[in-house]
């Protein structure tokens, strides 16, 4: 059974959920002991071993009750009470046919659908599944290839053969049979169907993630607004576990060879002791500003859940937001979840019109001196100030002030500079200025961005 668990270990990660080559050895220990007869213990003991949170607990529940339950074996429908069957009945009664047993000359596969021997079917059907590889199944345009290959393995064409030599001979045999075959490619359509839930799970959401990653944010369709909402709490996740693991305290850097060469001068210098340069890295401090006006307010929800991930992945982090006027939401964001703190920030600044230099304005007066030579200033909007002042005297004195000013857009580069942006006049004074259009683009800005203080 080490296949058959190895295979279900495969579908659990496509269940979304994390399964470790260690945890799979401690899995097998488990289950070793357990063994296979009570599957309410062994459905328990893979939980306790394998899942780490109720979410992953219920995946994994739904995963064993999928991949351990065998699609039902189908019986041949029963042929239509026709005339012409009544009259191939009637042929049959009058062929003298022994005690009605199958044919002898029947191959193996007709003789067991003519039987209708279930779970000689049901072990069959899972040995041919095993010898085609349906574990490796992944997209929904293979089902038609590996149901070809498990009807192929277990006989079709000497089914056919047997169907065509029963016809003659037999008709009402012969269409108990047909009957029999049209069964059995709809219980092999079934189990490979199940195959496709197990096995191509991982690999339909990775192409459907794919293609939301790289999906534009101000043009998605209204159902796939929850959808990019989910992605982008995964990318928020998958930064806070790459970088809020606390950093090692010792870090080798390159050698020093003139203080190897000193420590090692009474030895004659045989580098019996090694000085290593160290790099000095400042503690991460972040100001992120976040445009929430009706200009970006496709966009806006999943910039702020950035924001919420960039509170829970970095100890040092003060957040604004603005649209005619600016707040700080930092308190909101710290003690909220990512979808009340973006319900609360947009009641009280959110859609409105934006005004990029009162905005600024506003920061100048309260919170300049949050921003000092170690720190990372995040500007999040389309620099749109509606033909207002965009004072850029004041982005200049906060570029200035801080270690680095990072600009991310969520319009086209094509669409700078035209109209109202005032894109091109900011950039300016910007250490780093990229378009954030797509998750992809977002994902990685941040994770720049956090990465540089690790």
């Amino acid at each position: 059974m080490r296949e058959e668990l190895h295979r279900f270990f495969r579908a659990a990660r496509g269940a979304g959920v994390r399964v470790s080559p260690a945890e799979s050895i401690d899995a097998m220990k488990a289950v070793a002991d357990v063994g296979f007869t009570d599957r309410g213990i062994l459905r328990d003991t893979l939980l306790l071993t394998l899942a780490k949170s109720e979410e992953e607990k219920q995946a994994l529940g739904e995963c064993f009750d999928l991949f351990f339950s065998q699609p039902e074996v189908r019986e041949p429908t029963a042929p239509e009470d026709t005339e012409e069957t009544a009259s191939a009945e009637q042929r049959a009664n009058e062929t003298p046919s022994g005690d009605g047993a199958p044919s002898p000359e029947l191959g193996e596969l007709a003789q067991m659908l003519m039987s209708q021997d279930r779970n000689a079917m049901a072990a069959v059907m899972a040995n041919a599944a095993n010898a085609a590889s349906l574990s490796d199944i992944r997209y929904f345009t293979q089902r038609g290839i590996f149901s070809t290959r498990i009807l192929d393995l277990l006989g079709i064409q000497r089914l056919r053969d047997d169907l065509d030599a029963l016809t003659a001979t037999n008709p009402a045999e012969a269409e108990r049979l047909a009957g029999a075959l049209q069964a059995l490619r709809e219980n092999v359509r079934d189990v490979v169907s199940q195959a496709l839930l197990l096995y191509g799970r991982e690999e339909s959401e990775n192409l459907r993630h794919e293609i939301l990653r790289n999906a534009p944010l101000a043009r998605l369709e209204r159902r796939q607004v929850e959808q990019m909402k989910a992605l982008i709490r995964a990318i928020a996740r998958r930064l806070r576990e790459r970088y809020s693991k606390p950093r090692k305290r010792q870090r080798r850097g390159h050698l020093d060879i003139r203080r190897t060469l000193r420590r090692n001068a009474a030895w004659g210098g045989v580098p019996f002791l090694t000085s290593w340069k160290r790099r000095h890295r400042d503690r991460p401090k972040i100001v992120a500003i976040c445009d929430v006006s009706g200009s970006v307010a496709q966009v806006s929800d999943f910039f702020l859940l950035l924001i919420h991930s960039l509170h829970e992945g970095v100890d040092d982090v003060r957040s604004f937001a603005f649209s005619g006027h600016l707040i700080e939401v930092s308190d909101i964001l710290d003690s909220q979840s990512p979808e009340e703190a973006m319900s609360e920030i947009m009641s009280k600044v959110g859609f409105g019109s934006s005004d990029y230099g009162r905005s600024l304005l506003d920061f100048e007066k309260s919170w300049i001196r949050t921003v000092t030579p170690k720190t990372t200033v995040i500007v999040l909007g389309d620099a749109r100030s509606n033909n207002l002042d965009p004072r850029a005297d004041i982005l200049r004195r906060i570029s200035e002030r801080s270690k680095r000013l990072v600009w991310l857009n969520p319009e086209g580069r094509m669409a700078w500079g035209w109209g109202d942006s005032e894109m091109p006049r900011y950039a300016g004074f910007c250490s780093v200025v990229r378009q954030c259009a797509t998750a992809k683009q977002l994902e990685r800005a941040v994770s720049d961005i956090v990465a540089a203080y690790q």
